[in-house]
């Protein structure tokens, strides 16, 4: 017989670990989440919008004009004021920083993160770029992604043929 997945007992965690709602509670407790329009009125009045989504999914899903696409795997080095690599934007600790992904759970805990380096106004969207769309606020795309163009019959030069 063969054991599956939904078969095996659950493993026993390591002492001290935390679950990820448990993280993700943490992470928003320490948030003052933004609803899409005040996100946006926000935005409007100086605050940074940061989509840390992958390029593939901007492409599928679109984009908001005026962000800045900043992927989440180098968030906190280039909002750390202290960090060699930030953007010019990155000028103090006071900064501004509304975070957004596609459904508002990684951006939960990328702007805990920001806040963690000392952006103590960092924070999200709740429910993310498809909150963003379904509230009808300023979006361009998708992008069609661009393929290749299917390769031509290879030609038969008659070489092949007997």
């Amino acid at each position: 017989m063969q054991v599956t997945a939904e078969h095996r007992p659950a493993p026993v965690p390591p002492p001290g670990s935390r679950g990820i709602d448990e993280i993700l509670a943490a992470a928003r407790a320490q948030l003052h989440r933004l609803d899409p329009e005040r996100a946006h009125l926000a935005c409007r009045a100086g605050a940074l919008l940061v989509d840390i989504r992958p390029a593939a999914q901007r492409a599928a899903h679109g984009v908001v004009p005026g962000s800045l696409a900043i992927e989440r795997n180098v968030l906190e080095w280039r909002f750390d004021p202290r960090c060699p690599a930030r953007l010019p934007q990155a000028v103090d600790y006071d900064v501004p920083v509304i975070i957004l992904c596609q459904e508002g759970y990684t951006s939960s805990l990328a702007a805990a993160a920001l806040q963690d380096v000392g952006l103590h106004r960092a924070t999200d969207v709740i429910g993310g770029f498809a909150a963003w769309r379904i509230a009808g606020l300023p979006a361009l795309g998708p992008t069609p992604l661009h393929r290749a163009p299917p390769l031509a019959p290879p030609v038969n030069t008659g070489w092949a043929r007997r």
